[in-house]
């Protein structure tokens, strides 16, 4: 089968559905004029998203950031859908080929308000903060409130009840960030890489292509994909179900650094040469191996995050997430 890939520039990204895809991105920092990155080497797939740096501090001075990870923001008391909490799968940190160790920060914010001091003020532990049980399909002990805590919550909206169900469950949402302090000597060259296994929506969700051109606006689908893919859904017979799955990750984070990404190189991996692979993004890409695309920008400032659809994929078995594993401060890369 001949692969066809979709690469076009769309409008606006519509937000990602409720089967369970959530978007993670690179490691930011405040807004810097003495900091630029020289280079980012992406590379996406359905198991593992690999991002390295090199980073290049242009002033006369060392400086000092404080660089974050942030991960996508949940509500504490409802988990309809499991993956929409929690951390990325084997989180890890590199400086200059060495590993880093990197603070765990748990926010909770209500009504856009930061509540994490209240809470903690309250006496409740970071657990209780981040992991509400009684709606979640993880089987975790956490230790109940206390009829003062309970008292004092509901008298402050901090507790809600569901409007199908008389218990009370927290009002906040929470987000889990990772951050790490780091040197930029000045005039030097210093190199970060990180990786994770991405959060994907998979499914029968993730292969429907929708009725109107919400597919187009997300992963702008041509005429040649959308062949390929009618012609493998009728392979299915009645079912039409083509194995696929989402996979998104931040790209504006990029130009919180000066000069936005000046060198970007963007590697998308499939599982296998025949999968189909669809996203909205400029440039062309160059087919480097029978599963690898790759493309490379100068001076990109990324007006857009990035959506990419795998299609024909021979797993695509739903990914549940996990709930934030909150072991101390600082948690040591594997």
């Amino acid at each position: 089968m001949s692969l066809t890939l979709a690469v076009l520039i769309a409008g606006p990204a519509m937000a990602n559905d409720g089967i369970g895809s959530v978007s993670t991105g690179g490691i930011i920092v405040g807004k810097t004029d003495a900091v630029a990155m020289k280079k980012e080497v992406l590379t996406v797939s359905t198991e593992l998203i690999k991002v390295e740096y090199e980073f290049l501090n242009e002033s006369n001075s060392d400086v000092e950031e404080t660089i974050i990870f942030p991960l996508p923001a949940y509500e504490a008391g409802y988990h309809q859908s499991p993956t929409y909490y929690g951390q990325p799968q084997q989180f890890s940190i590199e400086v200059d080929g060495k590993p880093r160790d990197y603070q765990t920060v748990l926010v909770a914010r209500l009504g856009g308000k930061d509540v994490t001091a209240r809470l903690k003020a309250l006496g409740l532990t970071d657990r209780q903060v981040a992991y509400f049980p009684s709606f979640t399909p993880f089987d975790r002990k956490v230790e109940p409130l206390t009829a003062k805590q309970k008292k004092a919550m509901i008298e402050e909206d901090l507790l809600a009840r569901l409007s199908d169900d008389e218990q009370w469950v927290p009002a906040w949402s929470v987000t889990v960030v990772y951050q790490w302090q780091q040197k930029f000597p000045a005039g030097k060259t210093v190199r970060v890489r990180h990786q994770y296994a991405p959060f994907v929506a998979a499914g029968p969700g993730a292969s429907y292509l929708g009725d109107g051109n919400e597919f187009e606006k997300k992963y702008c689908g041509d005429k040649a994909f959308h062949a390929t893919w009618n012609r493998l859904a009728k392979k299915q017979g009645e079912s039409g179900f083509v194995n696929a799955k989402w996979v998104s990750y931040i790209l504006k984070t990029g130009n919180t650094w000066k000069n936005g990404i000046e060198d970007f190189t963007l590697n998308l991996v499939k599982g296998k040469p025949d999968e189909l692979v669809s996203l909205c993004f400029p440039g062309t890409f160059t087919k480097v191996n029978p599963t690898t695309l790759q493309v490379k920008l100068r001076n990109f400032r990324p007006a857009q995050d990035l959506n990419v659809y795998f299609g024909n994929v021979d797993d695509a078995g739903e990914n549940t997430g996990e709930a934030p594993a909150l072991r101390g401060s600082y948690l040591k890369t594997k």
